[in-house]
């Protein structure tokens, strides 16, 4: 049989918690459930995690990380250039497709929120989560708005909270309701409302191709 490191086994672990939480809720993911779910024993559990809340607090840093590369700018030369609402409305795009490929995740993350906030002791938890997303995002405007050659005419951290929020509501909207016509109305509006804050790109810091992906939780 071969064996599994322990680097791996948690791994699994926090999984199978995903998919877990995101079917079932918090409540129903037990330790039982959870190496039931990933095909692994009780013993092995306890041979990776200490308890059931050391799980919960991996599985929340382990999403929040993997959420990285969502929010970070992807770039891809296109001709022509790009204007900052296309780069807005290419980033809100790429971040739905995300979301459709991996709906369960963000139920999960949904779920483990509220989870935090209600557990005595983890609110911290979703003060990070959410403390992650408004860094990265701010980073994503700030490349973007170097790649354009625009400006942003408020602090470049309150509006990424501004983009965290409106991105909170697509996605929980789509979840809901899985309507892609409205969740492309959204996208327009929330390109439009966030390209209003940057000024018009300089003619001499415009660059002549780029196109920032940069898509945000």
């Amino acid at each position: 049989m071969t064996r599994i490191s322990a680097v791996d086994r948690r791994a699994a672990l926090v999984r199978a918690a995903v998919r877990v939480v995101a079917r079932d809720g918090v409540a129903a993911a037990t330790t039982r459930a959870i190496v039931a779910e990933a095909g692994m024993s009780l013993a092995s559990f306890h041979y990776a995690f200490t308890s059931r809340d050391e799980l919960m607090v991996e599985l929340i840093n382990a999403v929040v990380d993997g959420e990285e590369s969502a929010f970070a700018p992807a770039l891809a030369p296109v001709e022509g250039g790009v204007t900052m609402r296309d780069a807005v409305r290419a980033g809100l795009e790429h971040y739905l497709d995300g979301v459709r490929a991996d709906p369960d995740r963000e139920k999960a993350m949904f779920e483990l929120t509220q989870w935090a906030l209600r557990e005595p002791g983890f609110e911290q938890l979703a003060r990070r989560q959410y403390d992650r997303y408004f860094s990265v995002a701010e980073s994503a405007l700030a490349s973007a708005a170097a790649l354009t050659g625009c400006s942003w005419t408020r602090p470049v951290a309150e509006i990424a909270r501004m983009l965290v929020v409106l991105t909170d509501g697509l996605t929980i909207a789509w979840l809901v309701t899985r309507d892609d016509r409205t969740a492309t109305a959204t996208m327009d509006f929330a390109a439009d409302a966030v390209a209003m804050l940057a000024t018009p790109a300089r003619p001499d810091l415009a660059p002549p191709t780029a196109d920032p992906i940069a898509r945000t939780r």
